[in-house]
């Protein structure tokens, strides 16, 4: 398979990586995106999911919040920053959220054609569509999650005027200021940290056996750390995914706000809950981070000024 200037350019976008080695992976393995992105990491050459992180995209995510029960959060898109700050979009983001309170939509298919709660003769797609009309810019509404708390109650933190925001749900068997302030705490952890899960028990053993394979590879293919004892490599392997779960799971990792440095969320919500004599457990959460994945479209206004002068 032909490798084009194309195909390296978007890995490099996805890794990090150099030009080069980007060609080479994409060589390796006959142009097969994923693949090469594994090649990478193995060698060491990736930068890990640096493309699931990327802010590329404009919008809002909106998260409401009813009866500490219920929470929904939306992300929807624009164009451009300008829009996002347009009080028009504001109360349109702001109407969808409530829309995704209230649904029953399993996917955001069943989501955009059930009937628009602010005029039932619409979809929400229908509204959305006379939104785009309205603003002039192209708007999308890409997601939505809804949490309903059964056996505790729910809050959520917004971060950057909509940049980030966070649901997180609690089990517990008192909710008081105390109790809804350090879950607020935990939220913040979650819009800073980015974990991906609440704690290893969530982590299939496909997912550590495959790192562990990662980090095998990347050792093997170093030149000092691949001539150490097996037993030594497999002991730098079994600290390194250590240190990695520890780093993705909520629970595990050190709580910003720590006076000592040390204390974990896991720890921190014990001491909450011992405080309020409350059985208190963190068992979910969803973070929405602005275009997060999606590519952003690099605009040169001077030059495109320019050519429309000279045409």
């Amino acid at each position: 398979m032909a490798i084009t200037a194309a195909m390296v350019k978007e890995l490099r976008e996805m890794t990090g990586a150099g030009m080069m080695d980007c060609k080479k992976a994409l060589t390796e393995t006959n142009g097969d995106m994923d693949a090469a992105v594994e090649f990478l990491r193995k060698n060491g050459q990736a930068k890990a999911e640096k493309k699931a992180g990327r802010i590329a995209a404009e919008g809002l995510c909106k998260v409401v919040v009813k009866d500490d029960k219920t929470a929904a959060v939306v992300e929807v898109n624009s164009e451009t920053d300008f829009v996002a700050k347009n009080e028009e979009f504001q109360k349109f983001v702001a109407a969808v959220a409530d829309q995704a309170l209230a649904t029953s939509a399993a996917d955001i298919d069943a989501f955009l054609a059930e009937s628009w709660n602010a005029d039932s003769s619409k979809t929400v797609k229908d509204a959305l569509v006379e939104k785009v009309a309205v603003i002039g810019e192209n708007l999308t509404i890409r997601r939505f999650a809804k949490v309903e708390a059964a056996n505790g109650c729910v809050v959520s933190y917004t971060h950057g005027g909509g940049r980030i925001g966070v649901i997180v749900e609690a089990e517990t068997n008192v909710v008081n200021d105390a109790v809804k302030e350090a879950l607020t705490n935990v939220a913040m952890q979650v819009a800073a940290l980015y974990p991906k899960y609440v704690s290893g028990d969530e982590i299939s053993a496909d997912y550590v056996e495959h790192e562990k394979e990662i980090l095998k590879a990347q050792i093997m293919n170093d030149p000092k750390e691949s001539q150490k004892p097996e037993k030594v490599i497999e002991g730098m392997i079994q600290g390194r995914i250590k240190k990695e779960l520890k780093e993705i799971c909520l629970v595990d990792q050190v709580y910003v706000k720590a006076e000592d440095g040390k204390q974990t969320v896991g720890q921190y919500i014990a001491q909450v809950g011992k405080e309020n004599n409350a059985d208190l457990k963190v068992v979910k959460f969803v973070r929405f981070e602005t275009g997060e994945g999606i590519e952003k479209k690099e605009e040169d206004f001077a030059a495109e000024v320019a050519a429309q002068m000279n045409a």
